[in-house]
């Protein structure tokens, strides 16, 4: 009789790689994605944004103010003729000042992504404009983060309303050496005006709380001829309007900025050490004798 001293061995091992096979493994927790969506125009979408829409496993959450309305950000890919996945879920984002309630609703909404991501599940959440700038992404991405140090989040860039703006008002946002602010009007009247001081076009956003205040400043000091006002820039419900004094008394969109620009701003002496040099030799054929 041969004896087979290895048969055990290989029997067991085999036994052992079987069940190992049908044990179940945990699934690797999902991405969380902030996908920007450009201000109104879905044509703005950028391709990489538009490819992670065409997952249809993936989970699209999407920012409301009150669970009694629409989220824009929804609406610009439902315009875009994107269809929603199995798996979506509006986050409540209240327009509030109050500190506390805040934090309140960015736990909550980060606690649902988490549980989302946990289960192996990539998460989009769909932002109007840019998801980097002045967005609720950014408090979602953050809490996130103290919740879970390990928690996988990207960015995906998008067109900025004011960008978005310029090109619909066919003007530059900057040239050559001008100098940009772009701040929430909410810092105040007298924020605004110490930054016409300081900088050749001034992007103020959310401007409905302070729009009659903002054009008697503007009015004051020579500049409503150089203001535009624009609302949901790209969308089909988009209004641009020249003559900025024509909205005093009117309401608003939340969704709308004005651009200023200074064109009267006395300037500092420029530094220019860092600007290449021009070589005697270039000089030479520059200025033929």
């Amino acid at each position: 009789m041969i004896e087979r001293p290895n048969a055990t061995v290989d029997s067991s091992a085999n036994a052992s790689a079987a069940m190992s096979a049908a044990a179940p493994s945990a699934s690797p927790a999902g991405c969380l994605f902030g996908v920007s969506l450009g201000p109104g125009d879905p044509g703005l979408i950028t391709r990489r944004a538009w490819e992670l829409l065409q997952r249809p496993e993936a989970v699209w959450t999407y920012p409301v103010r009150s669970l009694r309305k629409e989220s824009y950000a929804l609406d610009i890919a439902l315009r875009a003729g994107l269809a929603l996945p199995a798996q979506h879920q509006p986050l409540l984002f209240p327009m509030t000042h109050d500190a506390e309630k805040l934090a309140r609703h960015w736990l909550k909404a980060a606690q649902t992504v988490q549980a989302l991501l946990a289960t192996g599940q990539d998460v989009l959440f769909l932002v109007e404009g840019d998801a980097s700038t002045y967005a609720s992404f950014g408090y979602l991405a953050r809490v996130l983060r103290e919740l879970d140090a390990s928690a996988r989040i990207e960015i995906v860039a998008g067109v900025n309303s004011f960008n978005a703006a310029c090109a619909r008002l066919q003007m530059p946002l900057s040239e050559q050496d001008d100098t940009i602010a772009i701040v929430p009007a909410a810092y105040g009247i007298a924020a605004v005006e110490k930054m016409l001081d300081d900088f050749d076009t001034l992007v103020l956003m959310k401007v409905k709380p302070l729009l009659d205040d903002l054009i008697d400043l503007l009015a004051r000091r020579g500049l409503l001829a150089h203001s535009r006002f624009i609302e949901k820039a790209g969308s089909p419900v988009e209004r641009i309007v020249h003559n900025v004094a024509e909205l005093k008394g009117t309401k608003v969109n939340y969704l709308s900025l004005l651009l200023v620009k200074n064109p009267g701003r006395v300037r500092g002496e420029l530094l220019r050490g860092c600007r290449q040099k021009t070589s005697p030799e270039t000089e030479e054929e520059d200025n033929p004798p």
